[in-house]
């Protein structure tokens, strides 16, 4: 016999125990023996399901967990509403311990706090006014100082509540009722998102747009079959509060389907060059959770560690708006330390689903999209039929007192007669009821009647009153009769609270994994234009952006630059194409087209270090199209500003890390400006800013790898410098020559025999103080139409090149775009028409 079971044993022979395997009780005593470990089973049972129910996990139907609905309730009660005054949080907190949450009041408080906090909450529930703590991790203030109020998407949870839409319970000690659920028009649980720590089980659902919500929850009334997917293409992913950048994909559509799944959440950081020439980070949007503080902490700590260099690093956030800025040392690479940062701090981390809830008051479930939403429906058909059924009641019971009083008006004087002859109250009720068939409630009500009531005015007004009312009855048993017409009633009302409540997305989705990237699949293909400044900021915009004019016309503004920034190049592209950037140091990074940042016509663009990994004083220098299905066959054919010449295979370029690759070997004080493609059987056109200009076959130049230095291609006269550099592939080309002060003119190539490189060049135009030095020389297959001029202060024109005059070498050519005083010309493009389709705005 086991030591238990001995213990078990009775300890005297007078003892009476009837025992069973897990309990023994005592007769006479009415004691009860069990084993511990049934004991400690039961007690955590009870506990934990305690815990899950009453505490830790939100309902399905409001998203609320019961502190929270108590405290919505209970200030409800008080008339704590939007447009009350504020009232202090101690008597809120004391209120809603002593009827209806008996725990401690810093658990309550903290609670409430969370509902106020407008970087937790999409969508906040209370107003608080003091201190509600920060995203620093800062507590909030005793709740002796601050006050509080309800918001006013917490009177939408709680609208229609006094019309027995929801059931109530009895508080902790039955004093009081609370209700079990709210009736809530909006889909709290998805809006605000929950998370929390039951036993055994966890929630963690994040915030989502009210307006994706809403079209949501309709296209699920309208189409109860609908799938996941489809309910996606309105819901494109959580909201949060604090913005950042969502990356979802298959994980994000898992989560949605099962309710588990993940997103990684990437803080919003722009690198910008300081008045110095040094750059900085600037972090504007952190991650959903992100405490900014620790944040900041965590980043100084990788500077101590030598595991970034950094020169500074400042919390300039004011007034709800984060702003972080991180300066770099001067031999950083900003790309390179902004990666690192997402890498080892919480500037970049995941947010993971586990969408658990309460089904049915006590039923822990993980639900995807379609089940919460379903639910919501579920509950909301639950409350629109309670309240009409509500108001039904009510009307039909106003109903029957003013047919009471229709009855006594049209036998006044009856009436007056019986109530008189009556010794009683109850013996004049009794007789109204017995003479004119009326009931006890209707015999009540005209004894109570007013004198005033026997007017004939107060007659009109009972019949308006039963007449309108008789019109309702039979709306509101309409509405109950049909289900259909409940779910209508549902749908106009989410679509109200769309109206009233609804914002733009805060958090930029991109639905695909991070690192996986899909973009192509996802962005049309269109003609864009891709615009680089001298001062290496770069935009894409449409085309279509820029109208045609006429030769000498003043264009219109093109971009805002920064100060003493001008235009330095234009490239017609289409979104889908590759783009090669070669760099005055000689190196080369390659993106998609549509990687560069759309942006208006006069936006600035943003700083091309934000998207390649440069070097401190390097930049682009040149872009070079590479077309999406395109062979890799052919050269790139390079030239620097001394004159340096160098041709490539274009296949050497087909992997290109994100770093870059070397494209050209440089001499000290050189630096790469100009790189075509070539077939390696065209002619080269060096020009200069004196007018000179240089044609030689590419064969004179061989081929080389991506590290040699390359050839002369042309040699310079004193003060003179290489200003463009072209290929010419058939004798049908001319030659577009633009000076600096907006003359130009074209010329046909065949006017340009060809030399040896090497050589001065003969003359291409006439360069005087009136026309200023030559900008650019470029050559004209007959597939272009068009010419985009842009000058130093951002003016730009579309012309025709038909509009452009022909003239000989020895020229200096015609007006082509009028400048203002201190302005000239900066960059020249040529656009290909694409489509039969051309823009007259």
């Amino acid at each position: 016999m086991s030591d238990q079971d001995k213990q078990m044993q009775p300890t005297s022979e007078h003892e009476s125990i009837e025992a069973t395997p897990d309990t023994v009780t005592e007769a006479s005593a009415g004691l009860e023996r069990r084993r511990l470990e049934n004991v400690m089973q039961d007690n955590f049972f009870r506990y934990s399901m305690s815990v899950i129910v009453d505490r830790a996990l939100p309902d399905v139907r409001d998203g609320l967990k019961p502190v929270h609905r108590r405290i919505l309730y209970s200030m409800n009660q008080n008339g704590n509403r939007s447009t009350a005054k504020f009232v202090k949080s101690a008597r809120i907190i004391g209120d809603v311990m002593g009827k209806y949450h008996p725990h401690g009041d810093s658990a309550i408080y903290d609670s409430m706090v969370r509902l106020a906090q407008d970087w937790a909450m999409r969508y906040t529930l209370v107003q608080g006014q003091g201190n509600f703590g920060s995203m620093d991790g800062d507590p909030p203030a005793a709740h002796r100082y601050t006050e509080a109020r309800l918001d006013k998407p917490a009177e939408e949870l709680l609208t229609d509540i006094e019309k027995e839409t929801v059931d109530f319970k009895d508080n902790f000690d039955g004093s009081e009722r609370e209700p079990i659920v709210l009736p809530a028009k909006l889909p709290n649980l998805l809006l605000n998102g929950q998370i929390g720590i039951a036993v055994g089980m966890a929630t963690s659902i994040p915030t989502h747009n009210l307006g994706e919500l809403v079209d949501a929850t309709i296209e699920l009334i309208d189409n109860p079959e609908a799938t996941v997917d489809d309910l996606l293409q309105h819901v494109k992913g959580p909201d949060f509060p604090t913005g950042a950048i969502v990356y979802g994909g298959a994980p994000m559509r898992q989560a949605y389907a099962t309710g588990r799944g993940s997103v990684m959440m990437r803080a919003v950081a722009e690198i910008q060059e300081t008045k110095r020439g040094r750059h900085q980070i600037v972090v504007t949007e952190i991650p959903y959770g992100v405490n900014k503080a620790t944040l900041i902490e965590k980043i100084g700590e990788l500077h101590k560690e030598k595991r970034v260099q950094l020169a500074d690093l400042r919390d300039e956030s004011s007034r709800g708006k984060v702003r972080i800025v991180i300066e770099l040392k001067k031999d950083a690479y900003p790309k390179k330390v902004l990666n690192q940062l997402y890498k080892l701090t919480a500037l970049q981390t995941s947010f993971n689903y586990n969408m658990l809830a309460l089904v049915n008051t006590m039923q822990p479930r993980i639900l995807g999209l379609h089940d919460i939403l379903s639910e919501f429906v579920k509950h909301r058909q639950s409350v629109v039929r309670r309240r009409t059924e509500f108001e039904l009641k009510k009307a039909k019971a106003r109903a029957h007192i003013l047919e009471g009083y229709k009855i006594a008006l049209d036998h006044i004087d009856e009436v007056i007669k019986t109530i008189r002859a009556s010794k009683t109250q109850d013996e004049a009720e009794k007789n109204l009821r017995a003479k004119f068939g009326l009931s006890e409630i209707q015999a009540k009500a005209i004894l109570a009647m007013q004198l005033r009531r026997l007017t004939g005015l107060e007659r009109e007004a009972v019949e308006n009153e039963l007449r309108e009312l008789l019109k309702l009855i039979a709306r509101l048993e309409a509405i109950l009769a049909d289900e259909q017409e409940i779910l209508n009633i549902i749908k106009t009302e989410l679509l109200e609270m769309k109206e009233k409540y609804g914002d733009e997305r805060r958090s930029k989705i991109i639905n695909h994994e991070l690192g996986k990237f899909s973009d192509e699949e996802l962005i049309p293909e269109e003609d864009a234009v891709v615009l680089l400044t001298t001062e290496n900021y770069i935009k894409r915009t449409l085309a279509s952006d820029y109208r045609k004019q006429n030769r000498g016309g003043k264009g219109k503004r093109g971009m805002t630059t920064k100060e003493e920034d001008i235009i330095a190049q234009i490239i017609p592209v289409s979104t889908h194409d590759y783009l090669l950037f070669f760099t005055n140091r000689g190196r080369v990074f390659r993106l998609k087209a549509y990687e560069v940042p759309a942006a208006s016509l006069s936006a600035k663009g943003v700083a091309a270090v934000n998207l390649l990994q440069l070097q401190p004083e390097e930049k682009i220098t040149a872009i070079i199209k590479h077309e999406k299905n395109a062979s890799d066959a052919g050269y790139l054919f390079m030239a620097t500003k001394n004159g340096t010449v160098k041709k490539t295979p274009l296949g050497d370029y087909a992997n290109i890390r994100t770093n870059g690759l070397i494209a050209i070997k440089l001499d000290d004080g050189d630096e790469l400006k100009w790189i075509k493609k070539t077939d390696g059987e065209s002619d080269v056109i060096i020009s200069t800013s004196a007018g000179q200009a240089i044609r030689f076959n590419e064969k004179d130049a061989r081929p080389m790898g991506r590290a040699a230095r390359g050839v002369r291609g042309v040699r310079l006269r004193p003060n003179d410098r290489v200003v463009g550099m072209d290929i010419v592939t058939s004798d049908d080309q001319t030659l577009l020559v633009i000076s600096e002060q907006g003359f130009g003119k074209r010329t046909k190539v065949t006017n340009f025999p060809s030399h040896k490189r090497g050589g001065v060049g003969i003359k291409a135009a006439i360069v005087t103080a009136k026309t200023g030095p030559i900008i650019s020389v470029q050559t004209i297959d007959p597939t272009m139409t068009d010419a985009i001029l842009v000058s130093q202060n951002g003016q730009t024109i579309r012309i025709s090149l038909k509009d452009i005059k022909l003239l000989g070498r020895t020229t200096q050519g015609v007006t082509i775009m009028r400048l203002g005083d201190n302005d000239a010309v900066s960059s020249i493009g040529l656009m290909e028409e694409r489509s039969s389709e051309e823009d007259t705005k």
